[in-house]
């Protein structure tokens, strides 16, 4: 059986990023991402549509995206995948295994 963490399904190179707050040389809170890893993925679009909000059209793009086990990742972080911003919804480890995440995230447009 082939597994689906052979490495050629893994061809997608993105960044695991989390929100990190500073303060500003005012004393204000800065809001930043920071990148904390880079990694070998599988992308796998869902679904796509489009809805009508605050009289603009915009599009969500719903993916699954299989990395290799990591200690760490949670919903409040997000992906880089190129120009592209995935916010992680949920963190899966199938069969409670410590060898894949599967992640399922959105684009954020």
């Amino acid at each position: 059986m082939i597994s689906s963490m052979e490495i050629g399904n893994l061809r997608h190179r993105i960044t695991l990023q989390k929100m990190q707050v500073t303060r500003d040389s005012f004393g204000a809170e800065v809001q930043e991402w920071v990148d904390t890893a880079t990694l070998w993925a599988k992308l796998e679009p869902l679904s796509g549509k489009e809805f009508f909000a605050a009289q603009q059209i915009m599009a969500e793009v719903s993916m699954r995206i299989t990395i290799r086990y990591l200690e760490g990742v949670e919903p409040k972080q997000r992906l880089r995948f190129l120009d592209r911003n995935l916010e992680i919804l949920s963190v899966v480890s199938p069969n409670e295994g410590k060898k894949e995440l599967q992640l399922m995230c959105r684009e954020v447009v």
